[in-house]
């Protein structure tokens, strides 16, 4: 058993449980101390019981090390409740891709390249790469600069990667106005555009209903991201309001996706709602919004709740080839 392969994949089940980025970061950072020893020096420091003295190795990590190296099952991995995140069924497997992640360029706590292998992992196609737009500084939003910096490297991950895909894409933020938190220009460099409101969630409807209208008539929109930015755990967060018959016959016409965001504190939109986008005969992204690679297998939420709406395969985008997904 390779150790660091056991330390990652403790971290990705502490993240599908939702456990603290702090615990899982722990076992992530002592799979990369192990990347960086020779197979000898791990030997020897086993054989010596000296992991502890390296930086970012603690009793725990080091006891899985331990295990791995002499092929046993890691009593920590063995201890780790299983999280019951639903399979998705039928619809999960139909699915190709996800287009709406997020990696350590902004508020994710992974590299793009971690990420785009466990969507592979997982059964993936393509994964859209959505980093938070600039105005979000709480979540490290990126510049103008900084986007064109990450350009290069989702390039880079691809030719590793190929013929699995990252596409480059951006969650960009919806203004006070509805416009867009982004040039124009390097909108239209990006592959894909997942628009959403992180501010001022409580602006009163006839605020609210125009200013997502304009953000889905913009041509470079593809997919509306958690449309009411609701919170249903903890301290909650109540729905945003909006004249919803407005906004999704908006998305139809406009060729936008609604999303399902999977993330378990979100479960946007509302079941209400969601009945509401299905007649009114929108198209639909089943997103992860994941910030580490074990929320990826988060889709499994949104598959069940697509399936309880009535959706098949045919109206979700992401059970598209990328060829399909990129003609729009």
């Amino acid at each position: 058993m390779n150790p660091a392969r056991a330390l990652r994949d403790i971290a990705f089940r502490l993240e599908r449980a939702g456990e603290p980025t702090y615990r899982v970061r722990a076992f992530r950072q002592a799979a990369a101390v192990v990347d960086g020893l020779s197979p000898e020096e791990l030997e020897s420091r086993v054989r010596a019981g000296t992991l502890q003295a390296l930086k970012g190795i603690g009793k725990a990590t080091a006891g899985v090390i331990e295990d791995a190296s002499h092929g046993r099952t890691p009593a920590y991995a063995a201890k780790l409740d299983e999280a019951d995140v639903p399979d998705g069924g039928p619809l999960r497997a139909a699915l190709r891709g996800d287009c709406h992640t997020h990696s350590e360029w902004s508020d994710g706590g992974s590299p793009i390249r971690e990420m785009a292998e466990t969507a592979q992992e997982l059964g993936h196609e393509w994964i859209v790469l959505t980093d938070h737009s600039p105005r979000l500084t709480v979540a490290r939003g990126l510049s103008a600069e900084r986007l064109r910096d990450q350009m290069a490297e989702v390039a880079r991950v691809n030719e590793e990667l190929a013929p699995f895909r990252v596409l480059h894409g951006i969650e960009v933020d919806i203004l006070d106005d509805g416009a867009l938190d982004q040039t124009e220009e390097l909108l239209a460099q990006l592959d894909f555009v997942v628009a959403s409101v992180h501010s001022k969630l409580r602006m009163p409807a006839r605020e609210m209903t125009p200013r997502m209208l304009a953000a889905v008539a913009n041509p470079y929109v593809r997919v509306l991201g958690h449309c009411t930015g609701r919170m249903v755990h903890g301290r909650g967060r109540p729905e945003s309001e909006f004249d919803a018959e407005k906004v999704f016959t908006a998305c139809r016409e406009n060729g936008v996706a609604v999303e399902i965001n999977s993330r378990p504190e979100r479960l946007d939109p509302p079941m209400r709602l969601l009945h509401q986008a299905v007649a009114l005969g929108c198209e639909f992204a089943i997103d992860s919004d994941a910030h580490a690679p074990g929320q990826l297998d988060w889709q499994g939420y949104g598959c069940v709740r697509a399936a309880e709406a009535g959706l098949g395969p045919d109206r979700i985008v992401n059970t598209r080839t990328l060829d399909e997904l990129l003609a729009g």
